[in-house]
């Protein structure tokens, strides 16, 4: 019994994760550069770029495309990231929020969703260039 939970620890230390923790509970660090492709349901399509920041679970950017130049702000846990930018209103009222929740595949592809207080929502997906 003592060797087999001596192989368990050595397994986890050896695959660059403590024992107890698995990879998929360990954050990518999604720094750098991505081409996002999004989708409403509008039928509307935009490209725009995205540069992140991640510092553990913190992540911070720059958002350029069709809505100009923004910063960004979020978070990363495990495989899972929800962040966002905060655009003017072409009306004049409040500010929009448009929110982008999703899953990180690998380290150059995310996957998720859009929501903006607009009620505009719809799918995303990139890649790290």
């Amino acid at each position: 019994m003592k060797r087999f939970l001596l192989f368990v620890l050595l397994s986890g230390l050896i695959n660059g994760f403590p024992p107890g923790i698995t990879s998929t509970e360990m954050a990518v660090n999604i720094s750098g550069t991505w081409s996002f492709s999004v989708d409403l349901e509008s039928g509307q399509h935009s490209t725009p770029t995205f540069i992140f920041n991640q510092q553990g679970g913190k992540l911070t950017g720059t958002y350029k495309g069709q809505l100009g130049e923004h910063k960004v702000t979020g978070t990363t846990k495990g495989n899972k990231v929800v962040f966002g930018i905060e655009v003017p209103d072409p009306n004049g009222n409040q500010n929009i929020k448009v929110n982008y929740s999703g899953t990180i595949e690998s380290p150059t592809k995310m996957t998720g969703t859009i929501k903006a207080t607009s009620g505009q929502q719809g799918k995303w997906t990139a890649t790290k260039k």
